[in-house]
């Protein structure tokens, strides 16, 4: 069955419930804010690849961390809220690196673009994502979290927050646990604030150390229909308070 390619109005996306096996939903179409919010309100981002036309994606499974618990099928519905290690919350308590919200949000991006992966060749946060994403954080709907050491920016996260949601799009470190860190005190800081998923689109093994679990597409989708019908918490975002560390038994 053929892609079905966007349109002009950039509120109109296929059921991403018709994605194909690897979670394609539509292609074409552009970053403009209005059709960002539209994708991510129904479970939707783009994924460039060199070469082809812009491409939207939902996959199966997904990757999410509960800030509260849901209760919506499935195992592990009570538990909620990030997974620290004894040696991750060590390296919290001892802080290394002070964590900063929405602070240098192009610093952030650039260097989750640039920073070299295993197993990938290039980046697909193209130039033009990063401008788009930038734009969103202007409007207030992107954020950041960067793991600062001695004036220096060595690891952090950013994503779209829509709703009682926030979306996950990449992280970088240049020090051991930086992007850990960040990652964790994000996800507090959005539990605090009551806000229900950390949404991280595609299962790794990183990520489920640190206690997000696949979901089906299906169970996803329900789950954040309710949730992106919840006011959204514009920016700019900053920590508020100094957040307790549980550790693994």
């Amino acid at each position: 069955m053929p892609v079905p390619q966007l349109g002009p109005d950039p509120r109109l996306f296929p059921d991403p419930r018709g994605a194909d096996e690897d979670g394609l939903v539509a292609w074409g179409g552009d970053l403009r804010p209005e059709r960002l919010l539209a994708a991510y309100s129904l479970g939707i981002f783009p994924w460039p690849h060199e070469g082809m036309p812009l491409l939207w994606f939902s996959p199966e499974p997904r990757m999410v961390l509960p800030l509260r618990p849901i209760g919506v099928g499935g195992d592990g519905d009570g538990e909620a809220g990030p997974r620290i290690s004894r040696r991750l919350a060590r390296t919290l308590r001892q802080g290394h690196f002070e964590v900063r919200l929405d602070e240098d949000f192009d610093a952030v991006i650039a260097a989750c673009a640039s920073t070299p992966r295993p197993h990938e060749a290039g980046t697909w946060i193209t130039e033009e994502m990063q401008t788009a994403y930038g734009r969103l954080h202007r409007l207030g709907f992107a954020h950041c979290a960067g793991a600062w050491r001695d004036g220096r920016l060595v690891g952090g996260i950013y994503g779209v927050s829509i709703g009682g949601t926030f979306c996950g799009e990449s992280m970088f470190h240049r020090e051991r646990d930086a992007s850990k860190v960040a990652l964790v005190t994000l996800a507090q800081h959005l539990a605090s604030a009551g806000l229900d998923l950390f949404d991280a689109q595609l299962p790794t093994e990183h990520l489920a150390s640190l206690g997000f679990r696949e979901w089906s597409r299906d169970r996803y989708l329900d789950v954040l229909a309710t949730s992106v019908a919840r006011p959204t918490l514009r920016g700019p975002w900053s920590l508020g308070s100094t957040f307790s560390v549980a550790e693994e038994a």
